[in-house]
This record gives structure tokens, C-alpha cells and sequence, in this order.
């Protein structure tokens, strides 16, 4: 006989994993014992003969839960003690388990049988779930995590649902959010008011052939939801929402996907995980309504990923629009009044349910990328898992810039980023910051850091906010991005391509378009853009022809070509040779807007990215054109002159240049014309690794012509895999900076 102790560590509470290892112990005659430990992991003691425990410890690294992660295994021989039985213990510290909920995940094929099966309790049940599937982060108010603690404790267990709940070798067995029609939350249909007698999903379903526009509180948050295919009304939805022209994301079942995109093998991969991303696929024209992407190439969808979302898809004949009910900039509705009051204006009719959101979590949103998938968005079914980094012993915490923000938090060797959070200049965003950052630090038992990373921008919110809670610590923004690049891969140092439409600058301008060498939390600007005047400052983006006129007149052409109005023009003219409210700019993103603006296919931008976005599509149906790379030295550092570009974009075109080619060209000489600088820099350097990081990165065809340069010289490229390469990720790479100039000033104390 043998006996041995066996510490794991990783996500393994919350996720069935001790019914899991009392499974595999007694179907291999196994005895002994397994328990939670809180933030230790779980411990397994167990006793059998030799080969019976190598199938068991080979059956514990093979066949665990779909939601567990095993990060470490530690295993210790002790003395054989006699046991006969295999008993799962109450958790040392009480409770379920310490330690961090993994996130929320789709419903499991198990549970999508038992909604189907008709001998099944949980037949046509839209809640349904067990331990390897369904809600987690959130409906948890506090840890350690049992069902008191959940929105579920508002619905006592049914005798059935406590039978399988303490039943060891059931897949429910202490499953926190099991249940049934007899005990569980309720759906409700309420139209003008007043909930309607009958099936509510039929109900709904009736509605949304008739063409009407739905409110659908799910998971973490209410979508709208309209017929995808029928441009009268998805551009009502528009209409009444107040988004112009930004891409609505769509729910589809897999059938119905092959109508309207061929997804690749990869992408359908990321589609039918467990955690069920909105995946941002190439269009085919033809299916949907052309108000869903105006101008795009590509569609954000999604498969269902609920109970719910399967019912109502099971007899309907189109996909759906399924966008995040909240209005531009704020968070997502989430308590039945607000919704019902506030989306009055837009929704037709509402599916709800009667159980609490604790937690709001945005849809995340991921793309496929040249290195592998990309983030736009990391929010439901990632959040709250952590990424493990080694940033030291101190307890840190970083609040982000102001756009798509997040926070982050580092604690015991991982970080842990928020959801999704919005803009926090609006200050409903900015208390749904506030609740979110008291929520993570009550689930991982944490005070608030003493010093609190922040975006070097004076005027930002959530500078304002490290401020007040403790002391503040700024991090140049496109600094923060490329030390998020050494976070992630682990290296000590790179050369980083920090690319997006505004950082604050270390000289007080408005950067976009840099090269930073970056060493152990040491960094130096080592190349950019050429700097041209914003006229309008902010207003220069919200106008790209402004930023058109500017480029077209440092270039010696004729500013008429930017399409702005002749009176605007004027203004532009006045502001940029005068000095008056035009600050300089490296910025990528609005030399991309530039040429949309320049190209006519952008002259006002509706929401975050449209001008280059919509550069992207255009330029996806040309060819680069042969250009010179125009690079030079100034100032201590290498330049890529994009007024030089613009001017051979002009010459281009005056020789018949198709508006697409002119499009890929600008993308192209932009990309490889930075990658050139980093490649010489970490040449000279005798660095081994260049990555690319900011939010123009997500651009497919920018990032693969770095990645082609960078491995043409034979160097590493680095890609964002873990965090958005946007402000999304920003929070992260704060913490990575702050850690690394801590440790410097020899203060690592939290």
C-alpha cells in the first residue's frame, strides 16, 4: 500500500473539482480524503495500492473539470494509515473555499441535454446549470463561496435540488447555483408596464418576428435584441439608441453563422468555447441588414451561451442583434426598475428574470490576430481569472486612462484585471469604478494599495481617483503599454511599438506613434511620428478632415482635398497658423483618420475608432502599392515622416491609385516604416524582441506587416495574447511599470 499528500494549486474551487477527485478515487478504489484550503489550493490525501494511485494521479492531470486550470501539483509520501473510504472534508477555512470564483461560463452539453430531455426536471429551464457551466462571477457577493453568499440565496433548494446538491457523485454536487422550475428564478415577459400571461420565451420569440425590439436582461448585463436581417429594424434600434454607426455585436446559432461569414477553423474554435466571446469574423455581404456594420468588413457574433439563449434560438429563423443595452459611455443596465424605466424609450417589450446581477460583466471580444487571438475586449468569461506574473511582494493597484478602462490588481504573484468598465468621464462610469474595484477587494480580502498606479494625464478621472485613495503614482501611457508586453511574455526588456490615437506625452504633447526602448521599468523614446499640428485639439478627432487639413498643408498640397466645409476650413487654417488650440501630435490614429477623411469615407467619427476602422475595411480589398519609407534622424531619435507619406499618397492618387490600394498603402508604410525604427534600435541595443502594443495593434494587416519585418531581421515579435493591446490592457501594464520602479527606488512596501 501507498499513501501520499497532494497540494494543487490554480482554479480548483468553485468548479466542482473535489466531487471531481472523489469520482476518480473511487473508481479506483482509492481512500482518503480531499479538502479546500482557502488560498493554499486543495488538498488530496489518499491511500490504495501503487497502480491504482498512478491511474488516479494520471486521471487528476487528464480529466479535470472544465473550469478547472491546474497550475502546480506538489506531492509528498507518507505512511500508508488504513483508511476505508474516500470522504471529501469541510474546507479548513470554512465554507466552499477561499480564493478567487472562476468567471461565468456558457452552459454546459450535459445541461443543454437536460433542458431538452423531456424526462428531465430541468426540461425547458432557462437557469439551468451545474458545476462545470453557468453564472459565477456574477452572482457572488463574497467569498468564501456558497450559495448565502450568491444572488441564489434568494431561492431556497427544492427537495430535489438538495438531493443532488449533497450527492458527492453528482455533477451538482455543491453546484451554488443549481436550479429548477420548482425553485429557481423566474422568467417574466412585460410589455407597456404589465407582465403577460404565458410562455414568456414563446412570448418573446413572437416579438421578435414581428420586428420588434427587445430588452433581454441575461448574465452580467440587459442586451437589446432585434431581427439582424431586417434593415428597417436594425436601423430603428439605431435610431432610438442614439449609435449612428457603431457595429452592433450579433447572437447566431452555428447554422445560421455560415450564412452571413466562413468562419476559419481557429475562429470557430474561439466561438464554441466555453467562455463565448463575441468573435469578430470576415463578412459576407448579402444575409444581414447593412446597418449591423456600416462601412466594415468584419461582424462581432457570438453563440448562445445561456439556458436562456438556446430556448429562445431553438425555434427562431434568423440571427440576432445583441448589443449591450446601455447608452454611449455608460455602464450596462442591471436592476429590473432601471431597465424597464430608462429603456422604455428603445425596447418594445422586455425578457427578464427575477434574479439579482451582483456583478455587471460586459460580453468580452476577441479577433483573430497574425500571432494568434487578440483582445478588443476582456471581460464575461475571462473576469475574474488571474494572470500569474511575478511583480514582487507588494499589494498593488492601477486605475487605467479614461477610455475602455479597467483596473487592475496585484496580489501573491498574479494580477487580477476588472471588467469592463467604459468611460469614466461620465460619472455614472466613474461609480461603477468605484463599486467594482470595493467588490474585487472584498473577494480577494484586500485593503486598498498605499500607492495606486495612474495614466501620466493630469485631467484624467481616474487620476483624480488615485489621488483621493491613496498616493498617486502616473505612468506615461505608451510606457504602460509596452511594459504590458514585458508582463506578459516575461522579458526584461524590448523595444516597443506603442501605436493609438492619444497618450500624454512626456514633453506635455500628444503622443501615438512611438518606439520605446524599455528595460526593467527603464524606458527611453527612441523613435516616433513626425509631430503635426491637432487643430481643435480634441475636436481634431471627432473631425478627421481636420486632421486631413493639417497633413495635406504641412505637405505643400492643397488643404481643399480634406472635404471639411469651406467655413470649418477656414477656422482650421486660422487655428494651425496661428498656434491657437493646436497642439503637435505623433498619434498613428489620427494619421490613419487623416486618410479616411482624406479618402471620403469618414468625415465625422460616431464612435471610438470609426475613422480607422473603416480605413480597414477599404484597405482589405486593395494591394499595397510600392512606397518609400521616409525615416530620418532628429532630435536624438528616428522619425518616420508621415507628412512624406501623405505626399506620395497624393502623388499615387493623382496616377489613378484605387482608393482601396491608397488605403493599404497608408497602413502599410505606417507599419513598416515603425517596425524599421524598433528593428534598428533593438538591433544596435542587442535586444532580441520587438512587440507591438496600443489600439491600433488590432489592425490585422498593421500588425502583420510588423510581424513580417520584425522576423525578417530574425528578431522575436511580441503580440498582446492575455490583455487587450488597447486601453483594456492599460491597467496591467501600469502595475508592471509601477512594480519595476518601485523596486528601483528600493520602496517595494505596499
Amino acid at each position: 500500500m501507498r499513501r501520499v499528500r497532494i497540494l494543487v494549486e490554480g482554479t480548483v474551487q468553485g468548479v466542482g473539482f473535489r466531487p471531481f477527485v472523489y469520482r476518480i478515487a473511487v473508481r479506483n478504489g482509492l481512500f482518503g480524503h480531499v479538502r479546500n484550503l482557502g488560498e493554499a489550493g486543495v488538498e488530496i490525501e489518499v491511500e490504495g495500492k501503487p497502480p491504482a494511485l498512478e491511474a488516479f494521479l494520471s486521471a487528476l492531470k487528464e480529466e479535470r473539470p472544465p473550469l478547472a486550470e491546474i497550475e502546480r501539483l506538489h506531492l509528498w509520501e507518507l505512511s500508508p494509515l488504513g483508511e476505508r473510504e474516500f470522504r471529501i472534508l469541510p474546507s479548513r477555512d470554512g465554507g466552499e473555499g477561499a480564493g478567487l470564483i472562476p468567471p461565468d461560463t456558457a452552459t454546459c452539453d450535459r445541461c443543454l441535454l437536460d433542458i431538452s430531455d423531456a424526462q428531465s426536471r430541468f426540461r425547458g429551464y432557462w437557469a439551468t446549470s451545474c458545476t462545470d457551466c453557468g453564472p459565477r462571477f456574477t452572482v457572488v457577493e463574497a467569498l468564501p463561496y456558497d450559495r448565502p453568499r450568491t444572488a441564489f440565496r434568494d431561492f431556497p433548494m427544492c427537495p430535489s435540488c438538495e438531493q443532488d446538491y449533497k450527492n458527492p457523485l453528482d455533477r451538482r454536487y455543491h453546484a451554488q447555483t443549481i436550479a429548477c422550475p420548482a425553485c429557481g428564478p423566474r422568467l417574466l415577459f412585460v410589455r407597456d408596464g404589465r407582465e403577460e400571461e404565458g410562455d414568456p420565451i414563446a412570448l418573446a420569440q413572437e416579438a421578435l418576428r414581428a420586428g420588434e425590439i427587445l430588452a433581454i436582461k441575461g448574465l452580467g448585463g440587459t442586451h437589446l435584441a432585434c431581427d439582424a436581417t431586417r434593415e428597417e429594424v436594425v436601423a430603428e434600434l439605431r435610431r432610438r439608441l442614439g449609435r449612428p454607426s457603431q457595429p452592433f455585436a450579433l447572437m447566431a446559432r452555428a447554422d445560421q453563422i455560415k450564412l452571413f461569414s466562413d468562419p476559419e477553423e481557429d475562429e470557430a474554435g474561439l466561438l464554441r468555447s466555453p467562455r463565448r466571446p463575441i468573435v469578430v469574423l470576415r463578412h459576407k455581404p448579402g444575409h444581414l441588414a447593412d446597418s449591423v456594420a456600416p462601412g466594415l468588413h468584419t461582424v462581432g457574433v457570438m453563440l448562445p451561451y445561456t439556458g436562456l439563449h438556446h430556448l429562445l434560438f431553438q425555434d427562431l429563423p434568423f440571427p440576432l442583434v445583441m448589443t449591450s443595452a446601455n447608452f454611449p459611455g455608460r455602464p450596462m443596465l442591471i436592476e429590473d426598475d432601471r431597465i424597464r424605466r430608462e429603456l422604455s424609450p428603445v425596447a418594445d417589450a422586455f425578457l427578464l428574470h427575477d434574479r439579482r446581477i451582483v456583478a455587471r460583466c460586459d460580453d468580452s471580444v476577441v479577433r483573430k490576430g497574425p500571432a494568434g487571438p487578440v483582445f478588443l475586449r476582456r471581460s464575461r468569461g475571462w473576469v475574474p481569472e488571474p494572470i500569474p506574473v511575478d511583480l514582487g511582494e507588494a499589494t498593488l493597484l492601477a486605475l487605467g486612462a479614461d477610455f475602455n478602462v479597467t483596473f487592475a490588481l496585484y496580489a501573491r504573484g498574479k494580477a487580477y484585471l476588472s471588467q469592463h468598465l467604459g468611460n469614466v468621464e461620465e460619472l455614472e462610469t466613474q461609480e461603477f469604478l468605484k463599486e467594482a474595484l470595493a467588490h474585487f477587494l472584498r473577494l480577494l480580502g484586500l485593503p486598498i494599495p498605499k500607492r495606486i498606479a495612474c495614466d501620466l494625464h493630469p485631467g484624467f478621472p481616474t487620476r483624480r481617483l488615485a489621488e483621493e485613495l491613496g498616493e498617486a503614482f502616473p505612468v506615461q501611457h505608451h510606457v504602460a503599454h509596452v511594459a504590458g508586453l514585458s508582463g506578459e511574455h516575461g522579458v526584461r526588456e524590448l523595444v516597443g511599438i506603442a501605436v493609438d490615437g492619444y497618450g500624454y506625452g512626456l514633453d506635455g504633447t500628444a503622443w501615438g506613434g512611438e518606439v520605446i526602448l524599455w528595460g526593467e521599468g527603464r524606458f527611453r523614446r527612441v523613435g516616433s511620428l513626425r509631430p503635426v499640428p491637432m487643430p481643435g485639439g480634441d475636436r481634431a478627432a471627432l473631425r478627421p478632415g481636420r486632421m486631413s487639413a493639417s497633413f495635406l498643408l504641412a505637405a505643400g498640397l492643397s488643404p481643399e482635398e480634406s472635404g471639411l466645409p469651406p467655413a470649418e476650413l477656414r477656422a482650421v487654417l486660422v487655428q494651425i497658423e496661428r498656434g491657437l488650440n493646436a497642439p503637435l501630435t505623433t498619434s498613428a490614429g489620427r494619421f490613419l483618420d487623416a486618410v479616411a477623411a482624406w479618402l471620403g469615407i469618414c468625415s465625422t467619427r460616431t464612435y471610438e475608432g470609426e475613422p480607422a476602422m473603416r480605413l480597414e475595411a477599404l484597405a482589405a480589398r486593395g494591394q499595397p502599392l510600392p512606397s518609400p519609407i521616409p525615416i530620418s534622424q532628429e532630435g536624438g531619435i528616428l522619425v518616420l515622416d508621415t507628412v512624406e507619406i501623405f505626399k506620395n499618397l497624393s502623388r499615387l492618387r493623382r496616377g489613378g491609385a484605387r482608393p482601396e490600394d491608397l488605403a493599404a498603402t497608408a497602413q502599410d508604410v505606417l507599419a513598416r516604416g515603425l517596425a524599421r525604427i524598433a528593428v534598428a534600435v533593438a538591433k544596435e541595443a542587442g535586444i532580441p524582441s520587438v512587440g507591438l502594443t496600443g489600439g491600433v495593434a488590432v489592425n490585422w494587416a498593421i500588425a502583420a506587416a510588423v510581424k513580417a519585418e520584425v522576423e525578417r531581421a530574425g528578431l522575436r515579435f511580441l503580440s498582446h495574447r492575455k490583455v487587450p493591446p488597447g486601453d483594456g490592457g492599460l491597467s496591467f501594464g501600469q502595475l508592471v511599470q509601477m512594480s519595476f520602479e518601485l523596486r528601483q527606488k528600493g520602496s517595494g512596501s505596499c
